[in-house]
This record gives structure tokens, C-alpha cells and sequence, in this order.
């Protein structure tokens, strides 16, 4: 009978213990409740995040400001807004006064021959943001400087007279070339053109231009250049333009270079585009040999990899090129001038056209200026004109802007054969004369 009870006992306290357990739970869940309605964001919560205690309270002390603001007196708005104008046009005179300053920066770091690419950068202010595909174009055009009229106050004073739109025709010359640049000037005048400047590198030009009313700048003495100047022939007279023009473009003037067996049938400045740092005519005789082409190059012994592509385009002539007055142009200038002044000795075209498409690479930087070539019809080199167009009943038709006999070392009587045909109307006079030389 002992084991029966025992038993019964046993299940009382066991009863006893699970109802214990019940009613801690019951009472844990019900505190638990409790917390979460009193605490929504934890018991501990203003300890471990104190600023959300400061936040309600920031909150609380905001609520009666916004009150106050919005019944304050139509006065104390005037006022308000009276203080944000002021505070307006002081900001952008502070504005005014950074731009100033920059462009002081700036001229002063020019001034100052500093050439670093990383000084020359001028800091857009807000990047731009590329539209959609198929709409997003680049810029060739550079800012032009600051024009420093202390470079060259006479000079500056002679320009001034003589363009007010700041583009300039400049042609070099010396007794050599006299009666070339005598074809060339009454083109000039025939044509229209007030704008043009001689270079007069003796006194035989300076008495030539005064003689036929023709505007010209005859620079100061200078040893390096005058023993040039005075004996050169066409070529060497060509390569001192570099150092000459640089003083053109510090004045803030455009330049249209002009060697002086150019005949002018039309003013070019109506023909320019001035989009890029150089525009320049070209030795190229079609469409592949003035704008480009891909030349492949066949190399059998490649096998499958035989035909390799290049890209090749035709020289850009050095006697007959626009520059605007930005940096890449005068780093051109001086990157010439400088190849020029050293040995061995070298043809100004060639280093024109090197420094000008020549990328950089290993040990090399290049020149980063904007180029554009000019029509080819327009400005018309000399084998295109008795090679092509004086063939063609059409294309005689045409009137172009120059015509520049670069190609022919019998320069004085095609020259006056071009000026013939175009001014007088003289149809034969481009007949005599043979494609090429007879050298």
C-alpha cells in the first residue's frame, strides 16, 4: 500500500512545480507587454542612443518657434527678406571678386612662363553631365588669353588702326621676295582685304609699302633674326614666322599667316571657321590626301596578319594657317621656334606638322591643340589647280579664296597667270604652263 501513496505524493508536488512555471511565464509575457507599451524603443534605449532623448526634446522646443515664425508681423518679413537680399549681393560680389582673382592668377602664371600642363587647366566649376547616347559632342575650342599690350606697344598701336575685329593677315617678306609680294598685295587690294600686314624684314620692303600705301611693322633690331631677315631665301624667311607671330597672338589678335605666293580671289576671313586652335590648308591633292584616309600596308610574310592599317593624311602647309590666341597655339610657335633654332638643321613644314600630329607616348608629350583643314577647293594649293581644276569646265567655274603656288618653283608667272584668269578673265592664261616642273 506504501508504493500507491508515495506515488500520489510524488504527482502533487510535480503538479505543484509545472503550475509555478505556468504562472512565471504568464506573469513574464505580461510584463513583457507592459514594457513594450510603456518602452516602444527598449527599457535602454535613451542609454545606448542618448540623442534620441535630446531629439524629441529638440522637437519639442522647434514646434514654438514654427509657431512663432508663422504669426511674426508683416514688419519683421520685410525685414527678413530685406537682410537675405543684402546677404545675396554680397555673395555674389565675394563671386565677382574669385573670378577676378582667377584670371589674374591666371595671366600673371602666363606672364610668368609657367608651362606646365597642370597649371594651364582651367577648373570647371560643376562637372558636365552627358545627355543621351548619340548627343554627346566635344569641344575643340580653347579660351583665348589675356592680351598683354606691354609685349609690344608699338606693334599693339599699329594693329589697332588696322582691324577692330582682332584678326589679322600677316605676311613676311624681304627684298628677295619683292616681286611675289607685289602680285600678292594687288590681289589683296583687288580682293577687298583691309586687314593685311607685311612684316617688312629691310628697308627695301619698308620703301615698298610706303610706296604703295600697304600697312607694315618692321621690328627692332634683333641679331638672331635680322641676318636671316635681310639674306634668307624663301624658305629661311619662312621658318623666323614662328618667333615673329608669338608677339601677334600675346597681343590678343587671331593671325591668318600668309607666305607671299598667294594669290587672294576672296576675303578669307568670311571662309573661317574658328572652332579649333589651327586651321590650315593642305598639300593634299583629293578628299583622302587632304582629310585623311586608311592606307593598309600589305606585308605577305605575316601570313594571315599580312594587312596592317594606318592611318595617313597629307601635310598641312606651314606658309598659310590660322591661329587664334590660345595656349596650345603659342606652345605650337614656341615648340617650332625652338625645334628651328637647333641642330641638325630642319624644314619648318616638317616640324609644323610633327609637333601638330605627333601623339604623346614614352619620353614624349605632345602638343594638344585643336586642328581643322581647311577646303581644299577654297584654298587651293597649285597642284590642285594645274592638275585638276583648270582641266575641268566645272571646276573653273569655281572661285576660290587663294590660290597658293606651293607647288611650282616657277612661282612669279603662275601667279600672274592665276591673278589673270581670275581678275581679267583671261581664259587661257593657265594654259602654258606644264603639271609639275620641268626640274
Amino acid at each position: 500500500m506504501a508504493g500507491p501513496v508515495g506515488r500520489r505524493g510524488t504527482n502533487a508536488s510535480q503538479s505543484i512545480r509545472g503550475s509555478r512555471i505556468a504562472v512565471a511565464i504568464v506573469i513574464g509575457v505580461l510584463l513583457g507587454c507592459i514594457f513594450a507599451v510603456l518602452y516602444p524603443h527598449g527599457l535602454f534605449s535613451d542609454i545606448s542612443n542618448p540623442t534620441s532623448h535630446f531629439r524629441s526634446r529638440r522637437l519639442s522646443k522647434s514646434n514654438p518657434k514654427i509657431e512663432s515664425t508663422s504669426c511674426e508681423s508683416p514688419e519683421e518679413v520685410s525685414k527678413l527678406k530685406s537682410e537675405m537680399t543684402d546677404l545675396s549681393n554680397k555673395n555674389d560680389e565675394l563671386k565677382k571678386q574669385v573670378r577676378d582673382l582667377t584670371v589674374k592668377l591666371q595671366a600673371s602664371e602666363q606672364k610668368n612662363g609657367q608651362s606646365d600642363s597642370d597649371q594651364q587647366i582651367v577648373p570647371v566649376s560643376t562637372p558636365p553631365k552627358p545627355g543621351p547616347f548619340g548627343t554627346v559632342k566635344g569641344t575643340t575650342i580653347n579660351p583665348t588669353i589675356l592680351p598683354d599690350p606691354t609685349i609690344n606697344p608699338r606693334l599693339a598701336k599699329i594693329l589697332e588702326k588696322l582691324t577692330t575685329q582682332k584678326e589679322v593677315i600677316v605676311a613676311l617678306a624681304n627684298s628677295n621676295v619683292k616681286s611675289m609680294l607685289e602680285v600678292s598685295v594687288s590681289s589683296i587690294k583687288k580682293a577687298g582685304i583691309p586687314n593685311y600686314l607685311v612684316v617688312a624684314l629691310d628697308d627695301g620692303i619698308v620703301d615698298f609699302c610706303k610706296e604703295n600705301d600697304v600697312a607694315f611693322y618692321k621690328r627692332d633690331p634683333d641679331e638672331g633674326i635680322d641676318s636671316v631677315a635681310k639674306s634668307g631665301g624663301n624658305h629661311a624667311v619662312s621658318g623666323l614666322k614662328f618667333r615673329i607671330l608669338r608677339e601677334f597672338l600675346q597681343l590678343g589678335y587671331s593671325v591668318l599667316l600668309s607666305d607671299v605666293d598667294i594669290v587672294y580671289i576672296q576675303n578669307p576671313f568670311n571662309f573661317i571657321y574658328r572652332d579649333a586652335d589651327v586651321e590650315s590648308m593642305s598639300d593634299g591633292h583629293d578628299n583622302f590626301t587632304a582629310y585623311g584616309y586608311n592606307d593598309v600596308f600589305d606585308e605577305p610574310s605575316m601570313g594571315w596578319a599580312r594587312y596592317a592599317h594606318t592611318m595617313r593624311i597629307w601635310v598641312y602647309n606651314s606658309g598659310f594657317f590660322y591661329l587664334r590666341p590660345t595656349i596650345p597655339a603659342i606652345e605650337l610657335l614656341d615648340r617650332v621656334a625652338e625645334r628651328l633654332s637647333k641642330p641638325p638643321p630642319a624644314w619648318d613644314q616638317a616640324v609644323f606638322n610633327e609637333e601638330l600630329f605627333f601623339p604623346s607616348h614614352p619620353g614624349y608629350v605632345g602638343l594638344y591643340a585643336s586642328k581643322r583643314t581647311m577646303d581644299r577647293y577654297m584654298f587651293m594649293n597649285s597642284k590642285v589647280m594645274f592638275k585638276e581644276v583648270r582641266k575641268d569646265e566645272n571646276l573653273k567655274k569655281l572661285k576660290p579664296v587663294i590660290v597658293h603656288v606651293n607647288y611650282h618653283p616657277d612661282k612669279l608667272p603662275r601667279m600672274k597667270a592665276v591673278f589673270e584668269f581670275y581678275f581679267n578673265g583671261k581664259q587661257d592664261a593657265l594654259e602654258p604652263f606644264p603639271d609639275g616642273s620641268d626640274w
